[in-house]
């Protein structure tokens, strides 16, 4: 067995979401498995190194997962040689300066999103990656999660017919903190902080309404601060500052109208906490994080509005479940897999960190929309 080991700095992985779905998921994932197969007999096997603030907490998670790897001296991981990828999931106002500082190393860079707080830093680190001949790329997790790779097989498959709405639901509730213990960091309520829901997740929209429906024409969204008052992680009340949901409709080139709710003061009753409903002229869908229902033109119910009485007709039952004919992989770590190989081997990665600005282009462009409360265009960026 032939194997080629690739230096990994995971930078800000400590938090939930770096530790779970990045690190244990993803990075450990693959070594588990022997690496990334490559050829008969040839693996890529990443090597994380842990790079953060906070000794102790890198020290805890390395521990727990048999790392020897970790630094808090960022220039020190960027100066080793053997470290080939700059990996960013940090507060996303830490990340501009940390991918400079890896781009000046010559390190492939790959990110979370929002790459940027700005469109201007956004479209600038995505420049100086590229006029350095660094490979770089963004995360765009939900492209690969299996309820939207089932949407995007009908979608292949023309199931739809002309595809004429889509509908998304995102968000559940997210407690304040006096009652119930918070579930999210409290800096994601805190504008100076880089929180609201507006850059955290038009990044998602932007990437599933491009890759799935088309090009975003024009946009209008209204946000809103539902909850103004919430308890930090120290027990202490502070004023919410950034908005916690956003209500957007985006006009498609093609036609197609897209509606989506965002939002982290909604309770969930619906089947899963992302759902994504496309409707056709010849059927119809609903996309969650993991299932897709579908219901087609043949067996669509005729219903009669009558107020007076019951519904005759059962809603739900008429939908048939896609069913799972194949394994689906974690998200992160089939999209990591495929970053590794673009790194070493050059194969395709179209999730550039131009993706990525353009992500943040439409949560400023929401934003704009909701303070000057009208339609806004969305011009392309070019490369």
């Amino acid at each position: 067995m032939q194997e080629h080991t690739i230096g990994i700095i995971m930078n800000g992985v400590s938090g939930r979401m770096g530790s779970n779905q990045h690190l244990i998921r993803s990075i450990l994932a693959i070594r588990e498995q022997g690496g990334v197969s490559v050829a008969p007999g040839k693996t890529l096997m990443p090597d994380p190194i842990l790079v953060g603030r906070n000794q102790a907490k890198l020290e805890k998670l390395a521990h727990a997962h048999g790392l020897i790897r970790l630094t808090t001296d960022l220039d020190a991981a960027l100066a080793d040689p053997s470290n080939q990828i700059y990996f960013d999931a940090q507060l996303t106002q830490l990340r501009v300066p940390a991918v400079r500082k890896a781009i000046a190393a010559g390190k492939a860079i790959y990110c979370e999103k929002p790459s940027a707080d700005t469109l201007e830093d956004a479209l600038a680190i995505y420049h100086e990656a590229t006029a350095a001949g660094l490979k770089n790329g963004v995360v765009q997790d939900k492209l690969f999660l299996p309820g939207l790779l089932k949407l995007k097989y009908l979608i292949d498959s023309g199931f739809f017919g002309r595809i004429l709405s889509v509908r998304g639901e995102f968000g559940y509730w997210v407690f304040d903190g006096f009652d119930q213990p918070t579930q999210r960091p409290s800096w994601n309520y805190r504008k100076e902080d880089g929180g609201g829901i507006l850059l955290d997740m038009f990044a998602h929209w932007r990437y599933v309404i491009d890759n799935l429906f088309g090009s975003i024409k024009a946009l209008s969204c209204i946000a809103a601060t539902h909850v103004d008052k919430r308890v930090d992680e120290n027990g202490d009340a502070y004023n919410c500052t950034a908005e916690d949901s956003a209500y957007a409709t985006f006009e498609l080139e093609n036609g197609i109208i897209c509606h989506f709710n965002s939002s982290w003061a909604v309770r969930v009753r619906r089947d899963d906490l992302l759902t994504i409903q496309v409707d056709g002229s010849k059927g119809s869908a609903v996309a969650g994080l993991r299932d897709c229902v579908v219901q087609h033109d043949s067996f669509t119910p005729k219903p009669v509005w009558n107020p007076d009485i019951p519904s005759p007709i059962d809603f739900f039952e008429t939908w048939q479940r896609m069913p799972a004919n194949q394994v689906y992989e974690n998200a992160f770590k089939i999209q990591w897999e495929r970053f590794i190989k673009h790194v070493v081997l050059d194969t395709p990665f179209p999730w550039s960190l131009l993706e990525g600005a353009k992500g943040v282009q439409l949560a400023e462009l929401g934003m704009a929309s909701w303070t000057q409360r009208r339609w806004l265009d969305v011009p392309p960026l070019a490369a």
